[in-house]
This record gives structure tokens, sequence and C-alpha cells, in this order.
């Protein structure tokens, strides 16, 4: 039976714009409390980012969702992201996608995600201990890439990693705040749009 809670949440999502059925379908067959700490779990349906270790956050659903909704995959589809953290983000588009590949740069951070997906049995994950900033040259080419940190530039290496007609989701660092902006590649062209103003935890180099 569906929690109550969940159902709230579910119905919150569509309420501030959220459409596409498979995102809220995701987000309904993923157990939010099981990336969060016993302190915060009461808050797992709530639609506000918590603390993780690390002074990592896992995204408001609502952020997760929007950014799941604009990288539009499909079932075939191969993703890489960047910065699993808590793994959310990451489970919600294992049951989107064929296969998901996700770095991160924080090696507790990385043990405890695979330990989730193996709960979950979340089996379409294939997870690295890595800077992210790298890509994943072994994997390229990806159908999709989502970035779940603030980066000020994306480097060329990554759009490389994208093949024709490829989406790219990553706050970008402008003017002083993160603006959440798409990126396709057309032609071996990048088209960029701009959408909504969000709070990430910064892009960082190196490993941890």
């Amino acid at each position: 039976m569906l929690d109550v809670r969940k159902i709230r949440l579910i119905l919150e999502l569509r309420e501030s714009g959220i459409s596409n059925v498979e995102v809220l379908s995701a987000i309904e067959k993923i157990p939010r409390e099981e990336f969060i700490s016993e302190t915060y779990r009461n808050q797992a349906y709530e639609n506000i980012a918590l603390p993780i270790e690390n002074n990592q956050t896992i995204s408001q659903p609502y952020v997760v969702a929007r950014m799941t909704e604009l990288l539009d995959v499909k079932k075939n589809h191969k993703v890489l992201e960047i910065g699993t953290g808590s793994g959310y983000q990451c489970a919600i588009l294992s049951i989107l996608a064929r296969r998901v590949y996700t770095i991160e740069r924080i090696k507790n951070l990385h043990e405890a995600s695979n330990k989730i997906f193996d709960k979950l049995k979340l089996t379409n994950i294939v997870s690295k201990y890595n800077d992210g900033n790298n890509g994943w040259v072994e994997q390229v080419p990806f159908d999709r890439i989502i970035f779940t940190a603030a980066s000020k530039k994306i480097n060329n290496k990554i759009f490389s990693h994208i093949d024709n007609e490829g989406v790219i989701i990553c706050p970008i660092e402008k003017n002083n705040k993160q603006i959440l902006i798409k990126y396709i590649k057309k032609n071996n062209e990048i088209i960029s749009e701009e959408y909504d103003d969000v709070l990430f935890v910064p892009n960082l180099q190196g490993v941890v």
C-alpha cells in the first residue's frame, strides 16, 4: 500500500508542474527514506532537501523530478550521472533508463550508495569512485548526462561524451546564482536552454 505521505508528495509535484507520468511513477517506486539517515527519515516525503554525510545534501524531490523530466530519458538510453551523492537521483534514473553509470568523488558516499542499490536490487547501475569531471571515457558515448553539483562551466571533454541529439542537464553558476541549463547536441553544435534557479553543492575537483 502506498504511503499517504508519498501520495501527498506526488500530488504536490504534479501541482508544481511535473507532468511526465514516467518520472512521477519512478519517484513513487523508489523509497526516498532509504537514502536518508535515521535522524531525518520522518521527513523523507517532504518536498525539501535534507543533509547527508560529508556536508552534502539529498536534493529536494521537485528538483530531482524537474531535472529528470528535462533530461527526457528513454528506456533504451545509457545515462551518465556526475555526482552520485546519496544515490537517490541515480535510483530514479535507473527506473527510466537501460543503464546508468554514476561517478562519486567522496569514497564513503560511493560505498553507501552502492549498498542501497544492492538492497533495492537496482541491477542496471554501474558506479565508480573518481572525479566525475573527467567523465567516463571507456563508456562513451552516452545518450544523456546529468550533473548533481553546480559547475562554473562544463569542459569540452564532457560535451564529447554525448551522441548527436544527446542532452546534458547541469546547474551552472552564473551572476551569483545557479541556473539549471539544458544542453542539446545537434549536428555537433551545442544548443543551451536556461530553466529554473536552483541551489546545489559546488562541483569540486579531485577525490576524497
